[in-house]
C-alpha cells in the first residue's frame, strides 16, 4: 500500500526525533519544515492531503483558502489549543483534529515550580550565586502555608495543581463556569465567583482556555479588585492577560509578582533563539526587566512524557483519517447563518 504524505510545519529537532521514532509503525511519509504555517509558506501544502501544524502557526482565511484549494483534507494540530484557527472560513472543506490531553501533570507541576521560584526568589538567587554573590539580602520570600490560592478554570490540569497545593497547606478557591461540586468536595476546595477569587487570593493561577469571555480577563479593572502584592501565574494562554495593564500594575506595585509561561504576542519570539537580536516588542522587553517577573518560553508542557503522548496521539489521529475511521479528536464547530460567528462544540 502506498504511503500517504504528511507535511509538518514548525518542527523543532525534538519533534522530528519523536515523530521519526514512533512514525515507523505508520504507513505515512513525513516531510518536516522548520518554518511556521503562514500566508507565505502555505503554498508548500500543494500535493499534501494531510498537514500538521502547531500552536503558534497562523491559520487565517488566506491560509485556509489556499490549503483547501491545494487539496488538504485534514489539518492535524499537535496541541490542545485551537484559538489560532479561524473556523468560520473552513466551511467544512477539511477536517481539524487536535491533541486534547497529553500530560496534565507536566503543566500542573511546572505551575507549582513557578510559584515556588517567585515566592522564594529562587530565580534571582540562581543568577546571583553564579556571579559569585552569596549575599541573601533582598531574597526574603514567604511561606505558602496558610495562603489562599485562586484557580481560574478547574479542569484536569487545575485539579492536579490543587492536589499539589493542598500538600503545601494552602487554602484553594476556584472559579469555573461549569463547577463540579463533587470534585471540589473530594479535593477540598471551594468554588467562588470571580470577584471573590480576585479579592481573597494571595496567588492567582490561570488554567482556563482562551475564549471570547476570557480574553483579557486580567486587566486594569480586574487587577484593581485584587489584594495588593498578589502573584499572578499564567500557564494557559497569553491573551488571558492584558500585558500593558500588567506592566502598569507591576510598576504601581499592585501586582507583587508575575509568572508567565505564555505571552499574548509570543509567536514572534517563543520557541526561537533571539539572543543576538534586540527585543522589539516594548511590552515584552519591559516585562523582562522586572526582577519580580518570571518569563519562560511556553514550556510548561515540555516533558518527555508529554511530547511522547502528543506524538502518538497525532499519529493516531492521522491514521484514523487515512483508515476512514471516526475522528475521536476532531474539533467540531457550528456557525451562524452568515458564517460570521462560529463556536467550537467538541
Amino acid at each position: 500500500m502506498e504511503k500517504r504524505k504528511v507535511l509538518f510545519f514548525d518542527i523543532k529537532s525534538y519533534d522530528k526525533e519523536f515523530f521519526n521514532k514512533y512514525g515507523k509503525d505508520y504507513n505515512i511519509e513525513m516531510k518536516f519544515l522548520k518554518e511556521k504555517l503562514t500566508e507565505e509558506t502555505v503554498p508548500l501544502t500543494k500535493g499534501y492531503e494531510i498537514v500538521c501544524a502547531f500552536a503558534n502557526d497562523t491559520i487565517n482565511k488566506e491560509v485556509i483558502d489556499t490549503m483547501a484549494e491545494n487539496g488538504v483534507k485534514l489539518l492535524a494540530m499537535r496541541c490542545a489549543g485551537y484559538n489560532n484557527i479561524s473556523f468560520k472560513y473552513i466551511n467544512d472543506r477539511f477536517k481539524v483534529v487536535r491533541v486534547p490531553a497529553y500530560s496534565p501533570y507536566s503543566i500542573a507541576e511546572y505551575t507549582m515550580g513557578m510559584i515556588l521560584s517567585l515566592s522564594r526568589k529562587i530565580h534571582k538567587a540562581y543568577v546571583r550565586t553564579r556571579e559569585g554573590n552569596f549575599s541573601i539580602n533582598g531574597l526574603m520570600g514567604y511561606d505558602l502555608y496558610g495562603k489562599t490560592v485562586g484557580i481560574v478554570g478547574a479542569g484536569k490540569i487545575a485539579q492536579i495543581l490543587i492536589k499539589i497545593l493542598k500538600g503545601f497547606g494552602t487554602k484553594v478557591i476556584a472559579y469555573d463556569p461549569f463547577p463540579n461540586y463533587e470534585k471540589a468536595k473530594e479535593l477540598g476546595f471551594e468554588f467562588v465567583d470571580l470577584d471573590t477569587l480576585y479579592k481573597e487570593s494571595d496567588i492567582i493561577s490561570l488554567n482556563c482556555p482562551l475564549t471570547k469571555e476570557t480574553k483579557y480577563m486580567i486587566n486594569r479593572n480586574s487587577m484593581a479588585k485584587m489584594k495588593d502584592g498578589v502573584m499572578i501565574v499564567n500557564t494557559g494562554r497569553g491573551l488571558l492577560i492584558d500585558s500593558a495593564d500588567l506592566v502598569e500594575a507591576l510598576k504601581d506595585k499592585k501586582i507583587g509578582a508575575a509568572a508567565l509561561d505564555v505571552y499574548e504576542e509570543e509567536a514572534d519570539y517563543f520557541f526561537e533563539d533571539k539572543s543576538d537580536e534586540v527585543i522589539e516588542d516594548d511590552i515584552l522587553g519591559r516585562l523582562l526587566s522586572f526582577h519580580n517577573v518570571l518569563i519562560t518560553s511556553h514550556q510548561a508542557y515540555f516533558t518527555n512524557e508529554a511530547i511522547e503522548a502528543i506524538t502518538i496521539t497525532t499519529l493516531n489521529n492521522i491514521k484514523d483519517f487515512i483508515d476512514g475511521k471516526p475522528l475521536v479528536n476532531e474539533v467540531k464547530y457550528i456557525c451562524d447563518k452568515n458564517k460570521e460567528n462560529c463556536r467550537v462544540v467538541g
